[in-house]
């Protein structure tokens, strides 16, 4: 029996000691826990305070429970996917992200209007209460079955400009793009990349195990005066993906000499 003498709850005592033997590999990744009883037996604790300990690993996104199986320590390494942010630009006009053609529609696409938010908003920089088209697909990896969630708001005055894109605002993205440079834009994109604990339909749909957050990558795509066009918001569990980016040095502006 391994002897509990640390500060705090004895159930994060429990936490503590499991903490510990999985970090210096006496439990190794998708290796099975001791049962409760083993768990019992080895602290000298009670099932409830088994039970708390175990839950608090869980929380920490250390151990996964799969019912009917026991709980079993998540394994760590690299995600299986890694995204790489670009886009590529063909010389009959057309556009090409990596990868695009190994992401399958789950389900039809679902097509609505919506309005901006705040955030939305600003993104756009539109105020409130403006107008969208709003399209929402579930994207799988055939390769890993990483699963996908994006996003295409689109402001009705950028869709009324551009009359196949108001007929069909569901487009896939790089049809958008082609779509927007025949209308005279010269585009150009910003991104950014944040993460969150999922909410319950995230969590659902993208299937996600305990203690897993969502990236949230968040696509502006900018065209003529760098005027924003076209909102996209992309979520995937952090587990599954890393996100891989390119970078190309700018020119360092002229500085100007005083006369």
């Amino acid at each position: 029996m391994s002897e509990i003498q640390r500060p705090g709850a004895l159930y994060q005592q429990v936490a503590a000691a499991i903490r510990e033997a999985i970090l210096n590999g006496e439990f190794p990744p998708d290796s099975l826990l001791p049962s409760e009883a083993q768990l019992m037996a080895r602290y000298g604790v009670s099932r409830p305070t088994v039970r708390n300990a175990v839950a608090a690993l869980r929380a920490e996104g250390l151990i996964d429970v799969r019912h009917g199986k026991g709980s079993f320590v998540r394994a760590t390494g690299q995600p299986a996917l890694t995204m790489e942010r670009r886009i590529d630009h063909t010389t009959d006009g057309r556009f090409t992200m990596p990868g695009g053609d190994v992401w399958e529609e789950a389900e039809e696409p679902s097509t609505y209007r919506t309005h901006t938010d705040k955030a939305t908003g600003r993104l756009l920089a539109l105020g409130e209460e403006e107008a969208l088209f709003g399209c929402d697909r579930l994207l799988i990896h055939t390769a890993t079955g990483a699963r996908a969630m994006h996003r295409t708001l689109i402001p009705f005055e950028v869709a009324e400009a551009v009359p196949l894109l108001a007929e069909e605002p569901c487009k896939r993205p790089a049809a958008i793009y082609r779509l927007l440079t025949t209308d005279g834009h010269k585009l150009w994109w910003s991104e950014t990349v944040g993460a969150h604990m999922p909410l319950p339909d995230e969590r659902t749909t993208l299937r996600l195990p305990d203690a897993t957050p969502v990236l949230h990558i968040t696509r502006v795509v900018h065209g003529t005066d760098d005027r924003p066009l076209i909102l996209e918001e992309l979520r995937i569990g952090a587990d599954r993906a890393e996100l891989a980016y390119r970078i190309t040095a700018d020119k360092e502006p002229a500085r100007r000499t005083r006369t």
